[in-house]
């Protein structure tokens, strides 16, 4: 668990390195490295640990990004079942599976996660040359990821803290939702 909380953190503050990029630098915009050829120029200001945190980092964003798809209730019920896989459901994985990975070349070039060209023209995006939708991007992967481990860790602290000093035994008014509560 705290390994992923310090994943996760480390890859909001590389996103919001690279919004302050953004507004100070065009060069960081995520286009395509002309003429940069491979052990001339660093990919990463830290070296060799950069360039590992980089890799770390890429895989982080592939398994969270397979998880995510597989826990929207749109594609739950895509997810195989043991001894029980339709074709149907293999060909739709096989293909969820191929888009994801397909686009996270261009997801961590946008999130300015690294700067490297991997086989293929994914810099060369007319749309990733417009800064609007690149800040916007990033703005809102920050945001909204900020605001999952926000609600994570915090709701689990803050129900600790109310059965540590006996408070969710108080009659306090509360309009009840359709759910139970799960501090009862």
């Amino acid at each position: 668990m705290l390994s992923l909380l310090s994943l996760t953190g480390i890859s909001v503050l590389v996103v919001c390195f690279h919004v302050l990029e953004l507004l100070l630098d065009d060069a960081a915009m995520p286009r395509g490295i002309q003429e940069a050829p491979l052990g001339k120029v660093s990919f990463s200001v830290f070296g060799s640990f950069g360039a590992a945190m980089q890799v770390i980092l890429i895989f982080y964003l592939m398994i969270s990004s397979v998880v995510g798809f597989y826990s929207s209730p749109l594609f739950i019920r895509l997810l195989p079942e043991q001894h029980d896989t339709t074709m149907t459901k293999i060909i739709g994985n096989c293909v969820s599976l191929l888009v994801l990975s397909s686009a996270l070349p261009v997801l961590s070039r946008t999130l300015g996660i690294t700067r490297f060209d991997l086989l293929g023209d994914f810099g060369r995006f007319d749309w990733l040359g417009n800064f609007y939708i690149v800040f916007l991007y990033n703005m809102l992967f920050a945001g909204l990821t900020t605001l999952c481990l926000v609600k994570k860790f915090t709701w689990a602290v803050q129900a600790e803290l109310i059965r540590a000093f006996g408070l969710h035994k108080l009659p306090l008014p509360v309009t009840r939702s359709q759910q139970p509560s799960k501090l009862s």
